[in-house]
C-alpha cells in the first residue's frame, strides 16, 4: 500500500515587500462560530509539467509565489490573538504577525492521478495530502492560520491548503487560491485585492466580541461509525431536468427554484429514503451556509476576506419527503433561503452578540450539512504549467452526513461529495431515481 513520505517542512512569510495594513483584526460572530470546529480542507489534484525545467524549480517556485501572496492577505501569516478578562470572558481576534505558514513537500512513491480519480470511494490517503489534520481553529493562538502541503505522485502533484475556519469562509478561501495562482503566472499583484474589514454598519456592531472563556470539554473527542465519501457528478443538462421537474410540480403558485436547489433536494430525499430510519415520522433536517456578502445592505465591500455566511436549516420527515416529490423538498429549501433577508440576517447577528453559540463537532442525528458552493472558481486555477484535473476535500469538519459541493471538470456540471456510512451510500448506488441523473463513467 503507497504511504506518504515528508521530504522537507519550512516556514513561508510574507515578503519584504509586504503590503502595508492593520496589525489587529477583530473577529465578528460569523468568525467566532467556527472556533470548534476543524479548518477548512481543500485541494487540487494536477498532472506534473511536462517540462523537467519546470519539475525541477516546482516547489521553490511555490514558496516565492506564496510568499508574496501572503504580502496581500497578511492575516494567513499571521496567528490568533486573545485577550482574557477577569468576568471569565475572552476575545479572539487575529494577530498579523507575519510567523507565517508552513509549506510541505511529500511524495507518494507508485501512486498515480488515476489512482485518485479511479475509486468509486474517496481513498483513504487522500487525507493525508492536508496538514493540521485535527487541530481546531481556537488552537490558532498556537498554530499557524494557513498550512500547504503540496504532495508529489509518480505523474502528478495535490496542492492542499488547510486554512484557519475562523479566519475564513469558502469564498475567501478561493480568492486567496485563485490569487496565488495569479502571483505564481508573474502578476505583481491579484486582480480582486482582499478588503480586510471585518463585519457591517452600524460600526457599533463591529466592535471586539467578548465570549465565554472556552473549557477544556471542548477538546475532547467524539467517535463516529465507519465512514466513506464517494463523489457523485451531475452534468448541466441532468441538473437543468431536475430543475424543470421541480418547477411543473410546484406549478406557478410559488417563485421558480433554482438549479442547486432541485439538485440538493433531490439528494436530501435520497439520502433520507437510503438511511432506512424506522419512524417515517422522525424530523430530518437539511442544513447549509447562506451567504450574506450581498444580502445586507449596504452589501459587504469587494473582496471582503473573512466569513460571510451563516446557517439556514429546512425541516422536514421522512414521509413528507419521500412522498411530496422533489418539487416539495425543493420548494421548502426556495422558503428557506428567501426568508435570508438583510433585516433577518442582522437579527442573527445581534441575537449572536447577546447570547454566543459556537458551532461543535459530534454526532448529529438525521441532520444533513451542506458546505463549499458550485460557483466557486475551482478548476481555472493555473499556477503556470495546466489546470487541474480533480478538487478533493480533506478530512475536517466530516462526519455522517456531510456533503460537500464543487463545479465539476466539465462546464456547467457539479460534483457533491457525500460521506455516509457504508451501508447508506451502496444504497444510494442501488437508488434508480436518484442514479439515473448521476454520471456513470
Amino acid at each position: 500500500m503507497a504511504k506518504l513520505e515528508e521530504i522537507s517542512t519550512c516556514i513561508v512569510q510574507a515578503s519584504e515587500f509586504a503590503v502595508a495594513g492593520p496589525t489587529r483584526i477583530e473577529l465578528t460572530p460569523w468568525d467566532l462560530r467556527f472556533l470548534l470546529l476543524d479548518a477548512n480542507q481543500k485541494g487540487l489534484l494536477f498532472h506534473k509539467p511536462e517540462t523537467q525545467d519546470v519539475q525541477k524549480d516546482l516547489i521553490h517556485h511555490l514558496q516565492t509565489s506564496l510568499s508574496r501572496t501572503l504580502d496581500f492577505f497578511p492575516p494567513l501569516a499571521g496567528r490568533l490573538g486573545i485577550d482574557k478578562f477577569q468576568d471569565e470572558t475572552e476575545c479572539f481576534f487575529i494577530d498579523c504577525n507575519n510567523d507565517g505558514a508552513p509549506f510541505t513537500h511529500a511524495i507518494v512513491h507508485g501512486l498515480t492521478v488515476n489512482d485518485i480519480l479511479n475509486p468509486k470511494y474517496v481513498p483513504e490517503i487522500v487525507y493525508s495530502f492536508f496538514p493540521l489534520n485535527g487541530i481546531l481553529n481556537c488552537e490558532g493562538t498556537s498554530n499557524p492560520l494557513l498550512a500547504v502541503q503540496v504532495t508529489e505522485l509518480e505523474d502528478g502533484y495535490f496542492i492542499g491548503c488547510s486554512m484557519n475556519h475562523c479566519i475564513a469562509d469558502g469564498t475567501s478561501f478561493w480568492h486567496f487560491f485563485n490569487s496565488w495562482c495569479e502571483i505564481s503566472q508573474g502578476f505583481d499583484h491579484p486582480s480582486k485585492l482582499p478588503s480586510l474589514v471585518r463585519g457591517f454598519a452600524p460600526d457599533h456592531l463591529n466592535r471586539p466580541v467578548k465570549i465565554p472563556s472556552l473549557k477544556k470539554e471542548v477538546f475532547d473527542e467524539f467517535s463516529q461509525p465507519p465512514l466513506k465519501e464517494r463523489i457523485f457528478n451531475f452534468r448541466k443538462e441532468n441538473i437543468a431536468e431536475l430543475k424543470s421537474r421541480a418547477n411543473d410540480e410546484i406549478g406557478k403558485t410559488f417563485s421558480g427554484v433554482s438549479s442547486l436547489q432541485a439538485l440538493l433536494a433531490h439528494t436530501w430525499r435520497s439520502i433520507v429514503r437510503c438511511r432506512n430510519v424506522d419512524d417515517a415520522n422522525q424530523k430530518t433536517t437539511f442544513s447549509l451556509y447562506i451567504g450574506t456578502r450581498n444580502r445586507v445592505s449596504p452589501p459587504l465591500p469587494e473582496g471582503y476576506f473573512g466569513n460571510g455566511v451563516y446557517g439556514g436549516a429546512a425541516t422536514a420527515t421522512q414521509n413528507e419527503l419521500v412522498t411530496n416529490g422533489i418539487g416539495w423538498a425543493a420548494h421548502k429549501l426556495n422558503q428557506m433561503i428567501a426568508a435570508q433577508t438583510h433585516e433577518e440576517t442582522r437579527n442573527y447577528y445581534e441575537d449572536w452578540l447577546k447570547c454566543p453559540m459556537l458551532l461543535k463537532k459530534g454526532t448529529r442525528t438525521n441532520t444533513f450539512v451542506v458546505g463549499s458552493s458550485p460557483r466557486f472558481n475551482v478548476y481555472g486555477n493555473d499556477f503556470g504549467w495546466g489546470k487541474p484535473v480533480a478538487a478533493r476535500g480533506g478530512l475536517g469538519n466530516k462526519f455522517d452526513g456531510k456533503l460537500t459541493i464543487f463545479p465539476g471538470v466539465e462546464e456547467g456540471s457539479v460534483d457533491i461529495e457525500i460521506r455516509l456510512t457504508p451501508q447508506a451510500l451502496h444504497a444510494m448506488e442501488n437508488d434508480v431515481e436518484f442514479m439515473q441523473v448521476v454520471t456513470v463513467n
